[in-house]
């Protein structure tokens, strides 16, 4: 069925908060990696337990949307299967990088790579799949692209945390893209993929007496919640999306990388000078990006008032929004729109 315009009144203000909640969870995750490192975690059995405790959060929102007929459907087509697999190592490559760069100081260079994901996927778009970008892309790009510069020279060598981060999730977008099901089952899939790997992670971990799961209430608990916190926040992507315009969606997804950022300087991280105007650059870019999807979207609604759904005229529109979903980081983009909520228009995607 096709999705509803922005919803008028408190509906609309109600999708807005579950909006902003969901990507303050996963701008917050940083914090959990950070706490549950300094607690004894390694930052291979925080990505353990991450993909063991995700699998039954998953399968709890496969239940309650009733789509498990489309979970079936995987696993009866050896091609999205595969497609989940390689959308599924992709997941599993940014949580890698991502969790021991919060847990080695590399809070900032991290949320760079969020802050470049949807610019990214504009290139990628017009690159690969003949998108057009306006002029309003284009200088968003350059000024994204100037700023990754100006962040190569004052770190000394190039952003690698953030390139790959950028670069992972960017694939996970397209491959998301492209595989015809619906976010809770691929999320699901995704997760049970990654479920024996990091069991084995996990006793692998307990056999060589490196895990501090186990070891005392405080470590149990913040390594059972990777889980529901992994998870949580895609019910409110989805029920969102349904509820608010992409452009919306889109500027909420900032919240993640910018808290990221906040908390690289809570916990003592100090970019310098040149650093400083890097994250300039990329913000203008940020802000750039915004406004064309602001005016995007208010041209479509302008021009068919009477339009069924501006949030799927938009999300198909020559300005490609990035949302951020599993903390994938950020994982998911629009990509992930339940299937009744606009046929998988993409993107996400952190």
């Amino acid at each position: 069925m096709s999705p509803p315009a922005a919803a008028p009144g408190g509906s609309s203000r109600q999708a807005l908060a579950a909006g902003l909640a969901g990507y303050v969870m996963w701008g917050l995750i940083p914090a959990l990696f950070i706490l549950a490192g300094r607690t004894g975690a390694t930052p291979w059995e925080i990505v353990g337990q991450r993909a063991l405790w995700s699998m039954p959060w998953a399968g709890l929102l496969v239940v309650l949307a009733g789509h498990d007929d489309q979970v079936a459907r995987v696993f009866r087509s050896p091609r999205l299967l595969g497609q989940l697999a390689v959308s599924a190592l992709m997941i599993v490559s940014g949580w890698s990088v991502y969790v021991w760069a919060v847990n080695n100081g590399h809070n900032i260079e991290a949320a760079l790579g969020y802050y470049i994901n949807p610019l990214l996927n504009m290139a990628i778009g017009a690159t690969f799949f003949r998108e057009r970008i306006n002029a309003i892309g284009l200088g968003a790009i350059a000024l994204a692209t100037v700023g990754t510069v100006l962040q190569a020279l004052a770190l000394g060598h190039l952003p690698l945390i953030a390139l790959f981060l950028a670069v992972t999730f960017t694939v996970y977008g397209v491959i998301r893209k492209r595989v015809e099901v619906d976010a809770q089952a691929g999320l699901f899939v995704e997760s049970l993929l990654m479920f024996l790997p990091g069991l084995a992670l996990v006793l692998w971990l307990a056999h060589t007496g490196v895990a501090r799961f186990g070891g005392g209430a405080p470590i149990t608990l913040l390594l059972l919640a990777m889980g529901p916190v992994t998870v949580a926040p895609l019910a409110f992507f989805a029920w969102t999306t349904r509820r608010l315009p992409l452009s919306t969606v889109g500027f909420l997804q900032f919240t993640g990388p910018t808290l990221g950022f906040l908390i690289g300087l809570i916990v003592g991280e100090r970019p310098t000078p040149l650093g400083l105007v890097s994250f300039g650059f990329i913000w203008a870019g940020v802000a750039l990006f915004m406004f064309g999807a602001w005016r995007a979207s208010r041209r479509v609604a302008l021009e068919s008032p009477n339009a069924p759904s501006v949030t799927r005229r938009f999300a198909s529109s020559t300005t490609p929004v990035t949302l951020r979903s599993t903390g994938q980081e950020q994982d998911h983009t629009a990509s992930l729109l339940p299937r009744e909520a606009g046929e998988e228009a993409d993107r996400e995607a952190g």
